[in-house]
């Protein structure tokens, strides 16, 4: 008997006997307000016009500046220790932001897909565009109780995200932090594990004893952290640049515990032409996938050449059924 999609993605997952290799999870997702850089007032996110600008709902001024593409933190509600005083915290239980995650589950008409509450920004991504990147740095030195604050106050509220989520039934978790760089992780491990691990902990804590599975999503390169990622229960990680990272190394310490989503070269998706699109396809599906534990999929999302999307899809569609075969083979 054909498994259903749900059921595939949970053996892809486990690393148990998937029937082929997909794209990516069938999620619905339920997002509260300002999840995606939103303001009170509903304005703001990824794609508005050149030009706009909005304040988020923790005070982050952003501005648009490219076509089609998220804006950039202009100004931050708490450059220094002192504007603590007069800053306030967002309220997850604010009927302004939790009022959309019921309004979508009232919406979801249920089917073969799984139920997944957004949290993108995290933690790190928050907390750097509320303080700024420079002051953020030199703070973990030199106000090193200031930040342990401020992260503490945004897992506060994504916790407070995560009980709604949790109410509606949520049965995945999407969390993202870009971690790396093209080259290497943006933060030493002793800043990663004495300021980072412990509140990312709280979270997935709580999504672990309630049986949700997690996905996150970290942009540059990885390698450096995948150990203390995988320490933190999570799933499915995303999306293994294929330019930033030695991917055979990240599935090397993966497999059987962690499963990959991504690895496919933007870059050659972009450029072309077909014939190596589909090459590199096969050869991401062969080497992260071939034992399980990987989804196949571009390793970030831009707004590619429809045909050569559709080649990537198609060769996924028919290379993809297991076993798979070795491209140096075929």
């Amino acid at each position: 008997m054909a498994l259903s999609q749900k059921e595939n993605a949970l053996e892809i997952i486990r690393f148990g006997h998937p029937e082929r290799v997909v794209a990516g999870l069938p999620i619905h997702y339920l997002a509260y307000l300002g999840a995606n850089h939103e303001g009170f007032d509903g304005e703001g996110g990824d794609c508005m016009p050149v030009g706009s600008v909005w304040s988020d709902i923790w005070g982050v001024v952003w501005r648009s500046e490219q076509e089609g593409v998220m804006g950039f933190p202009q100004a931050h509600p708490l450059p220094e220790p002192g504007a603590r005083r007069d800053y306030r915290w967002p309220d997850p239980d604010d009927e302004r932001i939790c009022r959309r995650i019921y309004d979508q589950r009232r919406a979801f008409a249920g089917g073969d897909v799984f139920l997944a509450g957004s949290h993108r920004s995290t933690l790190w991504e928050t907390a750097y565009r509320v303080i700024g990147m420079e002051n953020l740095m030199m703070y973990f030195y030199t106000e090193p109780e200031f930040v342990r604050d401020v992260l503490r106050r945004i897992m506060d509220f994504q916790l407070g995200v995560a009980r709604h989520y949790l109410e509606c039934g949520m049965e995945m978790a999407f969390c993202s932090d870009d971690l790396g760089t093209q080259r290497g992780p943006l933060l030493g491990p002793k800043i990663m594990r004495e300021f980072l691990m412990p509140e990312y902990r709280r979270l997935f804590e709580l999504f672990r004893s309630r049986g949700v599975l997690i996905e996150f999503h970290s942009c540059g390169c990885v390698e450096e952290v995948v150990g203390d990622l995988m320490e933190l229960g999570i799933n499915v990680l995303n999306p293994v640049q294929a330019t930033a990272n030695n991917v055979a190394n990240v599935r090397r310490l993966t497999q059987g515990r962690m499963a990959l989503a991504g690895g496919v070269s933007t870059t050659v998706i972009m450029d072309g032409p077909v014939e190596r699109i589909v090459l590199e396809t096969r050869r991401a599906m062969w080497q992260l996938g071939r034992e399980g534990g990987y989804f196949c999929r571009p390793d970030q999302s831009m707004p590619f050449p429809p045909a050569h999307l559709r080649a990537h899809q198609q060769a996924v569609e028919d290379y993809g059924r297991y076993p798979l075969t070795d491209v140096g083979r075929s």
